[in-house]
């Protein structure tokens, strides 16, 4: 167990400043836990006390600040409320709240407000949640020049708002014009950048030194919020600026998250309600939002998917037992879009990349994909010229086969087509060393059929990576039959390097994200043939918090790549093929020359600089609208029913093999509604018997691909939870 004694340290100085550092032994950023805040409390009434201390100064021992609260404290203080967890969830935040407020205070006399002790805080580096809501309630925040460092308040998004405080405290700093890119989005800042924001009040080479002086030079300590006269940044809500800003605000969150996110809604509601009333009373407010917040379905699940099994993963929860597995040569093949994109993210995270092409031009139009990425950060002054220089002398570009001879990992990103893929890999094994792993780059072909082209089929791997690679935050690793955990340990090993969260599956016909996604795009392909509105179809898709409709999406990826898609999955299946009436239109799209964005021309129109604009008049007179519309629900559970139903047959068929994979690759892949916390968690949401009652019945309606399936039925006899069943966070 850690020794929480030693979460907060206290040094007195001879000059009258005391300095409590923030330093969680064992780990690589500092979180708050219950215990250690009670243990703040105890150094922070002993410096208070003390008459020989005149200021004090909070700083942290690592490299950063503090990475925020620990959201399992969060769920643990619930589920000891009892039947009562949003009482126990309020007194934990009102305690939380009485801390921040004697820092605020500083052993002030209540009424006169005079007297007290100078607080302040160095941030080292980075700075989230919590750690700056702490730093918000001190009387001045020190900062390092630290480039790489991030300030903010990024609770938004997993579903949270700041609930210590901060929302309370940036409002009455700021105004709630100022501050609502940070609390409604999330946004972070470098230190320099906060300064000019107004989040800290000075960048200093030596902070601890800066802040030491500043709480010894005897300065005004008392927050503009607590005395009186105190008037709101940019007006109340009832002044007629203010009121204008609330208006706007509503509209804005409302536009931006179409009504599904609840915690932005409460974020406003406390924010406009807090302004109206003293300071002390809008933090209950707040603290009132965040419990009802903290206990809602959706943020919950947000947080389960986005916070806990996100991290878990990505700190290798699934990672089979394997010596380390470190990439430090990476070998590239292709240097298309997709080989190019894999050839940054690996150079940016300072590994050697030889990027091979049959063309030399082809290679160096590969490596200068990374220049163009580079050039238009140093333009927005996210890098330098040096940087630019460093990371691009990471990257061979080549023809020759002999120069992936030292790779201890190389990535096929050829064409999808399993000859020129067994060509490539034949070619490869003829010079690679007997340990390198080979990792194939594809969304739909079988991994156990392309491994039989490898000689070392043990070493033969599927990682799927989304376009674009340098946004896109998911790899999809895929295990064939023969597979070992070797390969699969480097694969994950190299996930951990480039910044990307993994996931492991099975192999099988369009592995998980694609099986999922795929019924997505048809089901709105085959509404738009039924003669549902288009535009009903693409609304009802966002207002249920898909990030695209599927219309659109299919524009985005290229309608010819469905078309070919189709095809090969039609000549697979044979007569079990169950996508005819979807063919029809994508085969007549295709025949008219509308491919999507890329050609100007899809379902969408698009003008001369390839700006969306409006559905395309040709699809009303092929496909004329039905008379009678659908309601709004039945468009939106077609959309998400068929996506769900395939993520719990994958987890039945043993594709997916960790249900938080399931959930986590599923928002981070193709961006199923986020507010649900995945498809999984949506159906627990829903709860397994309405579920499987609402797939058959949709099922009768529309076809047999909404049947429940045999998991589900089984699980809703029970009334089980896909959470209680299958999570091994909680089986652990």
């Amino acid at each position: 167990m850690t020794d929480l004694s030693t979460d907060f340290t206290l040094e007195k100085r001879s000059t009258g400043a005391a300095i409590i550092t923030w330093d969680c032994p064992g780990k690589s950023m500092n979180v708050l836990t219950r215990a250690a805040f009670s243990l703040f409390e105890s150094l922070l009434d002993d410096c208070l006390a003390d008459e020989a201390v005149q200021g004090i100064v909070i700083t942290s021992g690592k490299a950063d600040f503090a990475g925020g609260m620990d959201l399992n404290v969060l769920a643990q203080v619930a589920a000891e409320g009892g039947d009562d967890p949003a009482q126990a969830t309020f007194d934990f935040i009102m305690n939380g709240h009485r801390i921040l407020r004697k820092i605020e205070r500083a052993g002030m006399d209540p009424k006169t407000l005079k007297g007290g002790k100078p607080i302040a805080t160095v941030l080292p580096g980075t700075t989230m949640g919590i750690g700056y809501e702490l730093a918000l309630a001190t009387h001045r925040i020190f900062a390092a020049p630290n480039p790489k460092a991030k300030i903010g308040l990024p609770e938004i998004m997993v579903g949270l708002f700041p609930g210590a405080g901060g929302t309370t405290r940036l409002v009455r700093k700021m105004g709630a014009m100022a501050a609502s890119p940070y609390l409604l989005e999330g946004k972070t800042l470098s230190p320099d950048k906060a300064k000019n924001a107004g989040l800290v009040d000075e960048v200093s080479e030596d902070p601890l030194q800066a802040a030491c002086d500043w709480v010894l030079s005897a300065p005004k300590i008392v927050k503009p919020w607590d005395e009186r006269g105190y008037k709101m940044p940019g007006g109340a809500p009832y002044h007629p600026a203010g009121f204008m800003t609330y208006v706007g605000a509503s509209a804005m969150v409302n536009g931006k998250t179409m009504g599904v996110y609840p915690a932005a809604k409460a974020l406003l509601s406390a924010v406009y309600e807090g302004a109206l009333v003293p300071f002390d009373t809008a933090l209950k407010i707040e603290a009132r939002y965040f419990t009802s917040i903290l206990l809602h379905p959706s943020s919950s699940a947000m947080i389960r998917s986005l916070f806990i099994n996100k991290g878990a993963l990505e700190k290798g929860a699934v990672r089979p037992d394997a010596p380390d597995q470190t990439v430090r040569k990476l070998g590239v093949l292709g240097a298309g879009m997709m080989g190019a994109g894999i050839a940054y993210v690996a150079a940016k995270a300072g590994i050697d990349v030889v990027l091979l092409d049959q063309q030399q031009d082809a290679a160096d139009r590969g490596k200068a994909y990374s220049e163009g990425l580079l050039d238009k950060a140093i333009s927005r002054r996210r890098s330098t010229p040096e940087k630019k220089d460093a990371l691009l002398a990471l990257i061979t570009a080549t023809t020759d086969y002999d120069a992936l001879k030292d790779c201890d990992l190389i990535v096929e990103a050829v064409f999808e087509d399993p000859s020129i893929k067994a060509t490539v890999t034949k070619a490869v094994e003829a010079v690679v060393g007997p340990d390198t792993i080979f990792a194939t780059n594809t969304s739909t072909l079988p991994i156990s059929e392309l491994a039989k082209a490898s000689t070392r089929p043990d070493q033969y791997i599927g990682i799927h990576f989304f376009s674009p690679v340098d946004k896109m935050m998911l790899v999809e690793i895929i295990k064939g039959a023969e597979t070992g955990d070797r390969a699969v340990a480097k694969a994950l090993d190299f996930a951990r390097q480039i910044r990307k969260t993994p996931i492991v599956v099975n192999d099988a016909r369009f592995f998980y994200a694609n099986r999922c996604i795929i019924p997505y795009l048809n089901e709105g392909i085959r509404m738009l043939a039924e003669g549902v509105s288009p535009a009903l179809i693409e609304n009802a898709a966002k207002l249920v918090g898909m990030p695209l409709g599927p219309l659109q999406l299919v524009d985005e990826t290229s309608i010819d790549l469905g078309v070919k898609i189709a095809k090969a999955t039609k000549a697979a299946m044979g007569d079990a093929y169950p996508d005819t009436a979807v063919d029809e239109v994508l085969f007549w799209m295709e025949s008219e020359g509308r491919l999507g964005r890329k050609t100007k021309a899809g379902f969408f129109s698009y003008n001369e600089a390839g700006k969306r604009g409006l559905f395309w008049e040709g699809l009303a007179d092929k496909y004329p609208l039905a008379a009678e519309q659908p309601a709004l629900v039945d468009v939106q559970h077609r959309l998400l029913f068929v996506q769900a139903l395939e993520a719990v047959r994958a987890l039945e068929e043993g594709v997916l093999m960790d249900i938080r994979e399931g959930d986590v690759g599923a928002i981070l892949g193709w961006g199923f509604a986020p507010w649900s916390g995945g498809p999984l968690s949506w159906l627990d949401m829903l709860g397994t018997p309405y579920a499987a009652e609402r797939a058959n019945q949709l099922a009768e309606t529309y076809g047999p691909r909404f049947a429940s399936p045999g998991l589900l039925t089984e699980m809703a006899s029970k009334s089980q939870r896909f959470y209680r069943r299958f999570d091994p966070a909680k089986a652990a």
